[in-house]
């Protein structure tokens, strides 16, 4: 299987400083996993959160419609469960109820069967001048490779 999937969350390595990554499936129909497969999907504004019975859901993650799906179609925006193991539940479902903090996606990707993963990460909220410091040290290296391509 081609393994040429690969949707970024790029304002989320901005906006939030990462603490811990985990890889977790998710549960798609037929409709969403080829749109999936045609790179027809967002997950710049998504988040993740769990609910009553304590599963962890993706919300506010764009899949678009699967253009031959007729009748059979998704809804684009649906809140998508994620699979993970229990003990790495209850550990996410503590450290956002005590801690504060979030969790957002980072990549969605097909793995070596085919299968759609999301890598998820327990984040936590950057100030407007952690930002700064972000932006002012992503200018510095650039200049920094562009002085080292010169030479």
């Amino acid at each position: 299987m081609q393994n040429t999937v690969n949707i970024k969350n790029k304002k989320a390595r901005f906006e939030y400083e990462i603490l811990d990554k985990y890889t977790a499936g998710i549960v798609l129909t037929g409709t969403e996993i080829k749109s999936i497969r045609d790179s027809k999907a967002s997950i710049a504004e998504s988040f993740c959160e769990f609910n009553e019975q304590g599963e962890l859901f993706v919300i506010n993650m764009t899949i678009q419609e699967y253009v031959y799906g007729n009748y059979y179609n998704h809804r684009p925006k649906a809140e998508r469960k994620l699979l993970l193991n229990k003990r790495e539940l209850k550990k996410l479902a503590k450290d956002v109820n005590t801690k504060g903090l979030t969790i957002v996606p980072l990549r969605l990707f097909l793995n070596e069967k085919g299968l759609a993963k999301l890598d998820i990460a327990l984040a936590k909220g950057k100030k407007l001048f952690d930002k700064r410091e972000t932006m002012k040290d992503r200018d510095n290296k650039r200049d920094l490779d562009r002085i080292k391509k010169n030479f």
